[in-house]
């Protein structure tokens, strides 16, 4: 649903990877390094695009399978997040329509930010490439806060921190995680359907509020 928003939103929050950028081939690019320090076949843009909202449990899972636990995934984990970290930014972009959303919030006043439960050492390392994102009103990231989501301490605190009442304010995800915090914090839970969605996980059954397939769908309700 994208042509009934609610009023005007008093703060928007949104989450990172695979809403406001698009970093699938970046992570990519490091599981296929670790598969093949590994000796293990290579995973296809098809595959790990759809599962990359999932972090880095999802490569190894999607790369390792029934053989992670084996491996040492904490051991695993660590060599992924390094090998990520020495190339964070070689295909990463925002996704089209962003920079015009924060620009319409910026000229409406409505202050915004990004909860994300990406680490903040790749948070930060990845945003200095986006001023237009390290612009944000606040920024939380997976180990900001003793929990992160699908719990709504994040988004609760963001929205202390702002100065807004949470059910004035929206929270756009392309994750279930994203849709469960959202409404655990009261607060309007919009589904980024042009994010890292697979299939299998049947997103048409997430109890979302609102659903977007192009950030700039936003646009016609930030502007009174």
């Amino acid at each position: 649903m994208t042509d009934s928003f609610p009023a005007r939103p008093q703060a928007l929050l949104f989450d990172l990877d695979g809403t406001l950028l698009d970093t699938a081939d970046d992570m990519g690019t490091a599981l296929n390094q670790l598969l093949k320090a590994y000796q293990r076949p290579p995973a296809k843009a098809e595959d790990y695009r759809l599962i990359a909202s999932h972090g880095a449990k999802g490569m190894l899972t999607l790369g390792f399978g029934e053989h992670l636990p084996d491996l040492g995934q904490a051991s695993l984990r660590q060599q992924f997040l390094d090998l990520y970290a020495t190339a964070i930014c070689r295909h990463t972009r925002l996704y089209d329509g962003i920079e015009a959303v924060i620009s319409t919030l910026t000229q409406q006043g409505i202050p915004w930010g990004i909860v994300t439960n990406k680490p903040q050492t790749l948070t930060e390392k990845l945003l200095k490439h986006f001023p237009v994102l390290s612009a944000a009103d606040i920024i939380l990231c997976g180990d900001s806060l003793p929990r992160r989501k699908p719990d709504p301490l994040p988004l609760t605190y963001a929205a202390e921190k702002l100065e807004v009442v949470s059910r004035h304010c929206w929270y756009i995800g392309d994750a279930r995680r994203d849709i469960d915090a959202a409404l655990g914090a009261g607060m309007i839970a919009i589904l980024a359907e042009y994010g890292y969605i697979h299939p299998n996980e049947n997103p048409q059954q997430w109890p979302a509020d609102y659903r977007i397939t192009h950030p700039e769908a936003l646009l016609a309700w930030l502007v009174p």
